[in-house]
C-alpha cells in the first residue's frame, strides 16, 4: 500500500525530508534528469521558497521509503498557457512497472486545479502513461537558449 504526502507552501517538508526528495528524483529520472541544482529549484519554486506562483511536490511511500515523486509548479496562467506544469515524475527503478506512475499521476491530476502541461522526450517511455491517462500531443515545444 503507497502513502502519500503531498508538500506546499504551508506544509513543507523538513530539509533532510527535502534532500530525500531531491536525491530520490536525481538518482531515479536517470537520463531523463536534470542537474541536480535544477531539480532543487523546481522543488523550491514549488513549495514558494524561491519567488513563485507555488504549487506542490507529491511523494509515494511504502514502509517509509520513497517510490514516487512528482513535482508540480503553478504557472500563473490560465487559459492559453496551463496553469500547471509537471516538471517531475519518477517512479524508484526498482518498483517501475507495478502501477505506482500512473498512480501518481491520476492523483496528481485530482489534487490540481486547472490544465497541466509537460515535456517529454520523444524517445521516453512514460510518454504512453501519459497518453493513456488523457494528456495529448499539442505542440512542438522549441527553445532558443542564451
Amino acid at each position: 500500500m503507497i502513502e502519500t504526502k503531498i508538500f506546499d507552501a504551508e506544509n513543507k517538508p523538513d530539509s533532510k525530508e527535502k534532500e530525500r526528495i531531491v536525491d530520490f528524483l536525481y538518482d531515479n529520472l536517470e537520463q531523463y534528469g536534470d542537474p541536480k541544482s535544477d531539480i532543487q529549484k523546481a522543488v523550491d519554486y514549488a513549495l514558494r521558497e524561491r519567488p513563485s506562483f507555488g504549487g506542490f511536490v507529491f511523494v509515494g511511500y511504502m514502509e517509509n521509503e520513497i517510490v514516487g515523486v512528482v513535482v508540480i509548479n503553478e504557472t500563473g496562467m490560465q487559459g492559453y498557457i496551463p496553469e500547471n506544469i509537471l516538471v517531475y515524475i519518477a517512479t524508484h527503478k526498482n518498483y517501475r512497472g507495478k502501477g505506482i506512475g500512473r498512480f501518481l499521476l491520476q492523483e496528481t491530476i485530482k489534487l490540481t486545479k486547472g490544465s497541466i502541461a509537460l515535456h517529454v522526450e520523444p524517445e521516453n517511455p512514460a510518454r504512453f502513461l501519459y497518453k493513456k491517462v488523457g494528456f495529448t500531443s499539442k505542440y512542438i515545444e522549441m527553445r532558443f537558449i542564451k
